[in-house]
C-alpha cells in the first residue's frame, strides 16, 4: 500500500508533533482516511478520521488536542498532535477506510507507521 508516513519523533510530555502521510501514489477508493496508533501492549486504535465528505471524527481521549486535515491537491493527510502524553508513545499509522460488510467505515489498509515517543 502506497502510504508514506513521516513526522514521528521524540517529544516531551505536553509537546506537539505533526504527522504527515503522502498518499499521492495511492489510488483512493475508500470512504475516508485516518490515523491510528499502536501502543505497546495495547490494541491498535483509530484516533482520528476524515470522511470523503470532510466530516472529522476523533477518539474521546484526543478531542481538543489532535486535528486531522487533508490537503487534496498534494494528496497529503496530516495529524497535528498537541499536549501529548507519555501514554501516547506508539507507532502511528496512516490508514485508508473502507465500508465493511455492515457498511461501517473502518480502517482496512495501513502504511508502515512512524514512531512517536513521549517522555516525561
Amino acid at each position: 500500500v502506497q502510504l508514506a508516513e513521516s513526522g514521528g519523533g521524540s517529544v516531551q510530555a505536553g509537546g506537539s508533533l505533526k504527522l504527515s502521510c503522502d498518499y499521492s501514489k495511492y489510488i483512493f477508493s475508500g470512504c475516508g482516511m485516518g490515523w491510528a496508533r499502536h501502543a505497546p501492549g495495547a490494541e491498535r486504535e483509530l484516533v482520528a478520521s476524515i470522511r470523503t465528505d470532510g466530516t472529522t471524527i476523533y477518539a474521546d481521549h484526543v478531542k481538543g488536542r489532535f486535528t486531522i486535515a487533508k490537503e487534496k491537491p498534494k494528496n497529503m493527510l496530516y495529524l497535528q498532535m498537541n499536549r501529548l502524553k507519555t501514554e501516547e508513545t506508539a507507532v502511528n499509522y496512516c490508514a485508508v477506510l473502507f465500508e465493511d460488510a455492515s457498511l461501517i467505515c473502518t480502517p482496512q489498509q495501513w502504511g508502515q507507521g512512524t514512531q512517536v515517543t513521549v517522555s516525561s
